[in-house]
């Protein structure tokens, strides 16, 4: 700096220094560049930098305590600037406005077609809108042109070699239709979404099975061959929910006579084991209040448990109560010895902790009276409180829950071709047909399914109301959750082998393949951990287990994988957000592909598991022992993406393209697996009663006398949560009348306020009669209207930002283990992210 200030003039050097508002005294050689800057800003600019334009200019460089390696800095927004932040104003070129011309004119012929386009779909879908309608399962599509698109899908997949510029255009072109008709209305649009995918799955099939695969090399055809297995399987699994889902019924209750006198008889069951009172409770009391005539309804507790105060419960409340003397069977033969015990005409199945609303007969028997042949009635399983996934992400209401897609979508596709499963409970059978097939299966742990398919090899058709009316307990930790699933998983895999859908006589052969997509879906383990290490084949053991260039792969992988998103973004966007299914498949494989295994060998091995409902948990913590599989996964792609960045700087390898494909998917699983790390930490759950979001007006009294408007935001069996003026004055140990509408009928609850800020309240329930907790229930959990604005709550899918958010959990996941592991640990990561943070440091920047 001497020596700049020896050639250059005063005035220039004393702009300078206030340019930066730096004391002149205090420039120094770390100020040398920024100087050089300055002068040639002056010379070429003809006008200096300011203060302003400094910090716009470099907006992550802090002048004031400029540093050596903020020479860097300035250096790379420098090339940044002048390679890729252009400062052109495009709009002063004259063939600028030429552009704008022709592509206004472009817009509106897209506009154009896009109207036209989707006044022909529009006028399409309503003709297969009546033809589902009318024809039911076996003609949605006229059958001439079903035939003819099978048959194109066949050449086109089979018998069409395409150079790799071929299939470039053959892709780009399959991508344009689709990005052109996605946003379109009607089911028309989902047909052909589904077709696009299916071309390009087909296609990579064929192109995986007759052009992948390393037979020279023993590791590579093995490894290859179980790479394509697992493929295999899932294109299966794909094919299978495309059938599946296409044509979502969307059925509608049938109205009951208006003469009570003919309508049926009910046994209602509520099946307990080990269950807390507590959570039975709600379940009894909310059946108390069916809106049913009390001489045709029959409530019988069936306790497994053999409890006194169960028994002395059901006499306090006025319903039956039946205790056997054996537990063979566990729920099935519960289930089974009441039928012995009982008479109705038909058998309405609660689990203990499901609540059902006051309309839930209404809704569901008019079907029963309107087809002699209907054996089945099952509605969804909605939870009120979170899921491990969802209360451990904190993404509880926001994204739709694992069973949404099978409760929201799946049921009501099975349903379409008469295929509904039973599900254990929220359902109601026919006792003729029920006792046809010997009671309730007990040959598997997954009764439900099994006498279903039993009644449905009869003959028998079910129906599926999509429609949530009843609400009951999610499992409560991520252990408890994968338990409930090993347990669905060997049963399905159990009925797979005992009672195959594929064989036997009395099944359609719609009905067989949706118990065939219901088996496979938890035969998922395996191949989902052969995904999970797939690319470390290649960066560990040099295995090239897709024997192809690294262009056709991702020529073929791609657009295979672009369109089934594409497709299941559109059917199951309300349902299911885009990735994470794999999430929820991930953190089960380990767990279920032993139990499957074991089933498909040994279907007689295993035993039925009671899921634990209403626990609680004490303090936050991390499941090392549920994530021992998680953590070893994480391990083997960190190793591989180790050795795949090594190689990327080794002069030696010449495979750089591979490398990054499967660095690509190494990372891809990273993201997964750490979503996975976060279901594993344990959030604190320490409530004894969940709070239920509602928004609708209430009022209140308060104990001198005044009644006040309120909206009531929350509630559950311990308090309420409203809001109501901030100037009204509540104060906290104050009692007030809670005033709820039970059909038209007010009722008033005392409360004491807990909670009283700003016009939000919270109070506490008062002990109540048995009458008035009935009541209670009433005015809140048995609602008609209360869940079924849960399922409308969530947004539409959008795959990139659910990516996005995937990957921002990701980074929590990772947190998390590091916060829950040894201080060295830490120490360890803490540095890693000390220079990783310095690095992006100097990534450039601009503000505008």
């Amino acid at each position: 700096m001497i020596v700049a200030k020896t050639f250059v003039s005063p005035e220039v050097y004393r702009a300078f220094s206030e340019s930066l508002q730096i004391p002149e005294y205090s420039l120094s050689t770390r100020h040398l560049f920024l100087f050089m800057l300055y002068l040639c800003s002056v010379a070429f600019l003809r006008r200096p930098l300011t203060r302003t334009t400094w910090a716009k200019t470099f907006p992550q460089v802090n002048f004031d305590r400029f540093k050596v390696s903020d020479n860097f800095r300035v250096c790379i927004q420098l090339l940044w600037l002048l390679c890729v932040k252009q400062n052109f104003v495009f709009g002063q070129w004259h063939f600028v406005t030429h552009l704008r011309v022709i592509g206004a004119g472009m817009h509106q012929c897209v506009s154009g077609l896009r109207y036209l386009t989707q006044a022909i779909i529009s006028l399409l879908d309503s003709k297969l809108e009546s033809m589902g309608s009318e024809k039911r399962a076996n003609r949605v599509l006229p059958n001439p042109l079903l035939y003819g698109i099978l048959f194109l899908l066949t050449l086109l997949c089979l018998t069409v070699p395409f150079s790799i510029p071929a299939q470039v255009v053959f892709v780009g072109t399959l991508a344009v239709i689709a990005f052109s008709i996605r946003g379109l209305k009607g089911r028309l649009p989902n047909l052909l979404l589904i077709i696009l995918s299916l071309i390009a799955s087909c296609r990579y099939i064929w192109w995986r099975y007759t052009s992948t695969i390393n037979w020279d090399k023993d590791l590579d055809m093995i490894l290859g061959l179980v790479l394509l297995i697992a493929e295999t399987y899932s294109w299966m699994v794909l094919l299978l929910s495309y059938f599946q889902s296409i044509w979502p019924l969307n059925r509608k209750p049938v109205l009951l006579p208006s003469s009570t006198q003919t309508w049926p008889t009910i046994d209602l069951f509520i099946p307990t084991y080990n269950e807390e009172l507590e959570v039975v409770r709600a379940t009894v009391l909310a059946a108390k209040t069916i809106d049913w005539p009390k001489s045709k309804l029959n409530i019988v507790i069936l306790d497994d448990g053999k409890r006194d105060d169960f028994q002395a419960f059901s006499e306090q409340v006025g319903v039956g109560y039946i205790r056997r003397p054996t537990n063979e069977h566990a729920k099935a033969g519960n289930l089974n010895y009441a039928l012995a015990q009982t008479s109705g005409e038909f058998v309405a199945i609660f689990d203990c902790d499901h609540i059902p609303t006051r309309a839930f007969f209404q809704v569901t028997m008019g079907a029963f009276l309107k087809d002699e042949q209907l054996a089945l009635v099952q509605t969804p399983h909605h939870f009120f409180s979170p899921d491990p996934f969802e209360r451990n992400l904190s993404n509880f209401r926001k994204l739709p829950n694992e069973g949404n897609l099978f409760y929201g979508l799946i049921q009501d596709g099975n349903d379409m071709w008469d295929a509904t499963f039973f599900c254990g409970s929220c359902a109601i059978l026919r006792r003729k047909p029920l006792e046809e097939v010997g009671g309730v299966a007990v040959e598997t742990v997954t009764e439900d399914a099994h006498t279903a398919l039993k009644m449905h090899r009869l003959g028998y058709r079910s129906a599926y109301l999509k429609e949530p009316i009843s609400a009951g307990l999610a499992t409560d930790s991520l252990s408890a959750h994968i338990g409930q699933r090993i347990r669905w998983a060997r049963g399905m895999a159990q009925i797979f082998r005992v009672d195959n859908p594929l064989l036997g006589r009395g099944l359609k052969w719609q009905q067989r393949l949706c118990y065939l997509n219901g088996m496979m879906h938890f035969l998922s383990g395996i191949p989902r951990l052969v995904f999970m290490v797939a690319p470390l084949a290649f960066l560990l053991l040099d295995a090239y287990i897709i024997y192809a260039p690294a262009i056709a792969i991702v020529l073929f992988v791609l657009p295979h994988i672009f369109h089934a998103n594409v497709a299941n973004s559109r059917i199951q966007g309300k349902y299911r957000h885009s990735f994470w299914g794999e999430v929820y498949e991930t953190v089960l494989a380990w767990y279920i592909a032993i139990p499957t295994t074991v089933a498909l060998i040994a279907p007689n091995k295993g035993s039925f598991n009671v899921t634990a409902k209403g626990g609680l948990i004490q303090s936050s913590f991390f499941d090392w022992n549920i994530s021992k599989p998680i953590i070893a996964l994480l391990l083997l792609n960190l190793l591989g993406m180790s050795v795949g960045v090594y190689r990327l700087f080794d002069h030696e390898f010449t495979e750089t393209t591979t490398v990054l494909v499967n660095l690509f998917w190494t990372t891809y699983n990273l993201f997964v697996l750490g979503v996975a790390l976060a279901v594993a930490a344990e959030e604190k759950q320490v409530r004894q009663t969940h709070r239920i979001d509602v928004d609708y007006p209430i009022s209140f009294t308060t104990t001198g006398g005044h009644h006040y408007p309120a909206q009531l935001k929350d509630f559950s069996f311990g308090g309420l949560g409203f809001e109501t003026h901030p100037e009204i004055k509540l104060m906290v140990g104050d009692k007030v009348h809670v005033a709820l509408q039970r059909y038209g009928i007010t009722e008033s609850f005392l409360c004491e306020i807990k909670f009283c800020r700003n016009g939000t309240v919270g109070t506490q329930l008062m002990p109540m009669t048995l009458e008035k907790e009935k009541h209670f229930i009433q005015c809140t959990f048995a609602r008609s209207d209360t869940w079924s604005q849960w399922q409308k709550s969530y947004d539409e899918d959008k795959p990139l930002e659910s990516l996005k958010g995937m990957a921002f959990v990701s980074v929590i996941g990772f947190r998390k283990i590091v916060d829950y592991s040894p201080k060295v640990v830490q120490r360890a990561y803490f540095a890693m992210e000390k220079c990783i943070f310095i690095l992006v440091s100097f990534r450039p920047k601009w503000t505008s």
